[in-house]
């Protein structure tokens, strides 16, 4: 088996140490999958005072003594009822803290790749392999045994004293790292299965179901991950940088089709005309049109 070109050292890791399983331990380095302003949109504000258009400041004030207050000053509180907190001091959290420092993610089991639900995905990282060929050489085993056998590895870490659990899975030529939500934190989804259960549909609409979806099917393409949300802000921004005034575009109703038959065979129907890739509902042509109409 020959070593796969991997091209990671430009990348930023946020946390190095080993991943191990079993008695073999493989150096690796924790970089982010995604950029820090992933979950927002790339465009900030500041709140300003309309008046002067200066920044405003948010100040740490308490009520009962109408004061602000220093950051010396301020305690951590748990609710225990309405109004009555329990203080927790800085040295109570610490005292729980982990205190591993092997600076290891230990593998403790390997399920089928698609044993676990994305829905436990948090956030997502790369391994990073060490510099050396010799040290890459387990990590590369690694990536190759896991993809032969399509599997993942649970397992477990310390970061900054708090625990996290976390899926190993092979991505491509690199291993990705996934930290998991807890059990406790995901939502049963007991109730919506307990809703459709008793719920038929007719072999026709079934029918014509399958061809909408046969129609629109296609490869994924990442490229097509893009908001029109940010496209349209830089687009606004730019405008008003450029003392252009805006159209305010008139809203866009769209009745309701009651009719599920009818729906499925306008929608098979608005497929066939282009390429999945050119199949708009009317909602969407809509609302295309409204955006030119504020340009």
């Amino acid at each position: 088996m020959s070593l796969v070109p991997l091209q990671f050292s430009t990348m930023r890791t946020t946390w190095n140490g080993s991943l191990s399983f079993g008695l073999v331990s493989i150096p690796v380095g924790l970089a982010p999958a995604t950029k820090s302003a992933a979950r927002q949109s790339d465009v900030s504000f500041r709140l300003l005072h309309r008046e002067c258009s200066t920044p405003i400041k948010q100040k740490r004030w308490c009520p009962t003594h109408d004061r602000e207050v220093s950051q010396d000053e301020i305690v951590r509180g748990f609710e225990v009822t309405k109004g009555q907190f329990l203080i927790v001091e800085d040295a109570d959290l610490e005292a729980i803290e982990r205190s591993d420092d092997s600076r290891s993610i230990e593998i403790t089991r390997f399920v089928s790749e698609e044993a676990v639900d994305p829905v436990y995905f948090d956030r997502t990282y790369f391994l990073v392999p060490a510099s050396g060929t010799a040290q890459r050489r387990p990590y590369v085993l690694l990536l190759e045994a896991m993809r032969q056998t399509e599997t993942a590895a649970l397992g477990r870490f310390v970061r900054a004293g708090r625990e996290s659990l976390c899926l190993v899975r092979a991505k491509g030529d690199a291993l990705a790292l996934e930290t998991l939500f807890l059990a406790e934190d995901v939502h049963s989804q007991a109730e919506i299965s307990e809703a459709v259960e008793g719920t038929e549909v007719k072999k026709s609409e079934l029918e014509l179901a399958r061809q909408v979806i046969e129609t629109l099917a296609g490869d994924f393409d990442p490229s097509e991950l893009a908001s029109e949300y940010r496209r349209d802000l830089r687009a606004l921004l730019e405008a008003k940088l450029s003392g252009e005034e805006l159209a305010v575009p008139e809203p866009v109703i769209v009745a309701p089709v009651i009719d599920l038959m009818e729906a499925l065979k306008a929608s098979v129907a608005a497929a066939k005309k282009g390429s999945p890739a050119d199949a708009e509902k009317p909602a969407a042509r809509a609302r295309s049109k409204a955006r030119s109409k504020a340009r």
